[in-house]
């Protein structure tokens, strides 16, 4: 068997299709390895924002004046799932195009990204791309030596995986949450691990415990201090206007902690929300607070003349923490939507989704069809003219929403399945089952008639039931095979 690294290894620039065909991979890459004219990709992420928690979306308190202007001026996805109901899952979707369940990162803080594992930034870096990483990557620990975050150091070396071994030229990446101000501290005394006000610059502070890492064990020092998300972008506008200035296109991949819990906002931020709890100022501070830093990178993109050629995705990792108004759990909204964070319900997947590329989309519209961060990778590739055989061996659960990004796609072609812990489900263009016993009962909802999941029909259409049973129950079946390592093989 060869894993991925020597895979790597062994394959030129030019030679990856003979490569792939060659180790049985199954999925055959058609490249032509100039990357000059190649469109610039960026995948943005924020972290337990919900499908309600964006002013065009119908907030009526939340202010994401930049991701609204997105949705005015390019794809705003109505029905956009993220791979998983956490956020670990969702992650590992997002660089292969595969369940997570396929290579072992069943939830947050289980598994890590296998070496076996193909992700997108391994194969467009390859094309000469430049790729980078910035914020959280939660994909596996980023150090051997140093206990810090959730897993790091020698507890978790088994799970080290981080992203300058799966593809990522720069990198500024924790291993998990941080807090959205002043990421590296935590106030002397604070009670509330979900959230706080931040603190005097003269307060006594003690470390959070997690960091940001460049590389092997190589741990950043400097600008640290106030909003997270700012200084996630510091980094990742400093890359791209860097690789630009070269010549070369660029994958950029941005991971937000915003806004999952502990959120903190600046005062800045807090004071644009007068008249809220202080739990609400600092969550809907900290998500305005990205919200500034995706409209100073869309800013940036022109005044650096690549935003016409650049495919600018964004969603979120999963439905909102908590519950709604609940200082114990969150303040995140999923709108009209049944469930939240860890739910196969719409609330626990169905999230905000935005695609903005002036050079392929010259007028705003709104998409019904169901889409998954699975697609990103099927969809990059055949972008750039990368052609994916079908083969069992590897199977993915991604489309490439190319023909529906020109017109010519109105129904997804297959369903999107999920497993999460007992749960499971299958969504189609219009029907979805759903099971929180892994298959021993099933309900149905119709999305489209009844998108709040307030009515169940399986009594009422037993053949789409059955037909869906059966559909999801070899999905299963592939994801377990997958996961064994027939894939590898």
């Amino acid at each position: 068997m060869i894993n991925r690294r020597e895979f790597l290894k062994c394959v030129g620039r030019y030679s990856i299709c003979a490569a792939v065909a060659s180790i049985g991979r199954g999925r055959v890459f058609a490249l032509d390895g100039d990357s000059s004219k190649k469109p610039n990709v960026i995948l943005c992420m924020s972290d337990d924002q919900g499908w309600g928690d964006v002013g065009y979306n119908g907030h009526p308190v939340l202010k994401t004046p930049n991701l609204d202007q997105m949705a005015k001026e390019g794809i705003r996805f109505e029905r956009f799932y993220s791979g998983a109901p956490v956020c670990s899952p969702t992650r590992g979707s997002c660089l292969t195009g595969r369940h997570p369940y396929r290579f072992g990162i069943y939830h947050a803080n289980v598994g890590y990204m296998k070496k076996e594992e193909i992700t997108l930034a391994e194969v467009l870096k390859m094309q000469g791309y430049a790729t980078g990483h910035f914020g959280k990557w939660h994909l596996g620990t980023l150090t051997k030596t140093i206990e810090e975050a959730n897993r790091g150091g020698q507890r978790g070396a088994a799970h080290y995986s981080p992203p300058w071994e799966n593809g990522f030229d720069e990198c500024f990446s924790t291993e998990a949450k941080v807090p959205t101000w002043d990421p590296m501290v935590k106030p002397a005394g604070q009670r509330n691990k979900k959230w706080w006000n931040s603190i005097e610059p003269s307060a006594p502070t003690e470390q959070y415990n997690t960091h940001y890492w460049t590389g092997p064990e190589q741990m950043a020092k400097d600008n640290l201090s106030g909003d997270d998300s700012r200084i996630i972008m510091d980094r990742a506008i400093a890359f791209i206007e860097k690789t630009t200035g070269k010549g070369r296109s660029f994958l950029t991949v941005i991971w937000f902690h915003a806004p999952h819990w502990p959120v903190v906002a600046g005062p800045k931020y807090r004071d644009m929300y007068p008249g809220q709890s202080q739990f609400a100022q600092n969550h809907f501070g900290c998500i305005t607070a990205m919200d500034e830093q995706i409209g100073r990178l869309r800013k940036k993109l022109h005044e650096f003349g690549i935003a016409d050629n650049t495919m600018f995705w964004f969603c979120s990792d999963n439905g909102p923490e908590g519950g709604v108004q609940d200082p114990k759990g969150g303040l995140g909204s999923a709108g009209p939507l049944r469930g939240r964070k860890r739910s196969l319900y719409e609330g626990g997947v169905r999230v905000p989704g935005l695609l903005v590329w002036p050079e392929k989309i010259k007028k705003p519209r709104v998409v019904e069809m169901p889409c998954s961060t699975s697609d990103y990778f099927p969809t990059v590739l055949d972008v750039l003219g990368y052609k994916l055989a079908e083969a069992q061996s590897r199977p993915y659960d991604g489309v490439s929403l190319m023909p529906l990004i020109e017109g010519d796609m109105n129904e997804r072609p297959r369903p999107i399945g999920f497993e999460s812990k007992n749960q499971v489900s299958l969504i189609g263009n219009r029907y979805k089952l759903y099971s929180s016993d892994k298959g021993k009962t099933f309900e149905l909802y119709d999305l489209i008639d009844d998108p709040p999941e307030t009515k169940d029909i399986a009594k009422d259409k037993p053949e789409i039931l059955g037909t869906m049973r059966k559909t999801l129950e070899a999905w299963c079946a592939s994801c377990k095979a997958s996961d064994t390592g027939h894939d590898y093989k």
